[in-house]
């Protein structure tokens, strides 16, 4: 990325999307000092004046209009999938950093081309892949990265949770497989992110794939149609960072009543590390990383001194946004290429399309 800084003054943030976007970007900008929140952007005018009201920040109804105030440097867009690639692309064009939710964008080739136009125009993009922002994943890479298990036999992944397991929730975008919803593009693009960052290169996924609740109710309470899948059970070889490969196993649910969370296990010539958390609420609270090397009990690890958060919140997603928004910043500031940025969007997205197409 050729270098492209901007001056030392905080740099100007405009949301777009106001679920997420207002419950946790928000309040991890107002804790980065690089960062300064300067407007909102919402389809709904209602919607946005309400949370125009609550932060003191201009809000947008029009694209453009947004795209063309001076104050904003930069947008996070944190909509649902299906129009992310568009709004991505004009902002691009119209010179602004990126902070993307994922999925990136419904397919691997839009990916690719938000990259190429973000290369070329010397944009740094971030992709909010938060758990490489998470200090005990930190530790696990770094363990990894140290030898700690020895050669990696057999990686398995079970992220079981039950956010959709009551039938009664309302149909919406994540029931249309078309506009990006689903477990693959809500667990997956994480859990393929992970393991290429933990252990290395996806391969060719072999899937099977479930929709349990074939239908839900829409805002009128009439039953609709759901396509989009919420099981998902993949076998995947992993290239890892030692070379050779590793046998990989990745079980997903959003249907899971009284699911386990999000477990990671790996097992290795000289060991084995486990990481996970059964707190279907927090990305922070509750994890725990067990490691055991040969013959010895296993013995709980605490992240080391500097992986630690300085401030926590009660919401645990704060945190590690905060920390990946800061990365993002010094991106911006140094014109230095940003990780994970679109590179390792693309990489998911690739996997994702993949498993899609393997069922």
């Amino acid at each position: 990325m050729a270098p492209n800084p901007i001056s030392q003054r905080p740099i100007g943030v405009a949301i777009a999307g106001l679920g997420f976007g207002e419950a946790v970007h928000l309040p991890a900008l107002q804790n980065v000092p690089e960062l300064e929140p300067v407007a909102l952007w919402h389809r709904r005018q209602d919607r946005l004046d309400e949370a125009c009201s609550k932060s003191g920040l201009k809000g947008y109804q029009c694209w453009d209009s947004l795209l063309e105030d001076s104050r904003v440097d930069a947008v996070i867009i944190a909509t649902p999938p299906a129009p992310r690639f568009e709004l991505a692309m004009r902002a691009l064009k119209a010179g602004k950093h990126l902070l993307l939710e994922k999925p990136v964008a419904l397919n691997a080739q839009d990916v690719a081309d938000l990259q190429r136009e973000a290369i070329g125009r010397g944009l740094s993009v971030a992709v909010d892949f938060e758990y490489r922002a998470v200090p005990l994943f930190q530790q696990a890479a770094r363990l990894l990265e140290q030898g700690a298990v020895g050669t990696p036999w057999l990686v398995k992944l079970d992220w079981l949770m039950s956010s959709r397991a009551n039938p009664q929730r309302a149909w919406n975008w994540y029931s249309q497989a078309n506009q990006g919803g689903g477990v693959i593009g809500a667990l997956g693009t994480h859990a393929f992110d992970t393991l290429a960052w933990l252990i290395g290169s996806v391969g060719e996924p072999q899937a099977m794939t479930r929709t349990a609740i074939a239908h839900r109710p829409d805002s009128e309470g009439n039953m609709r149609p759901v396509d989009a899948d919420d099981i998902a059970l993949i076998n995947v070889d992993l290239g890892t960072h030692q070379g050779g490969t590793v046998a990989a196993q990745v079980a997903l649910s959003s249907v899971a009543r009284n699911g386990r969370g999000c477990w990671i296990e790996i097992y290795g010539s000289e060991g084995s590390l486990v990481l996970g958390s059964e707190n279907q609420k927090d990305y922070v609270h509750g994890f725990s990383l067990t490691l055991q090397q040969g013959g010895d009990a296993a013995r709980n690890v605490q992240p080391d001194e500097d992986l630690r958060f300085a401030t926590t919140w009660s919401d645990g997603r704060v945190a590690p946004v905060a920390r990946l928004q800061s990365w993002w910043a010094k991106s911006i500031q140094k014109g230095h290429p940003m990780v994970p940025g679109l590179a390792e969007g693309l990489a998911s997205q690739q996997a994702c399309d993949r498993t899609l197409t393997s069922r």
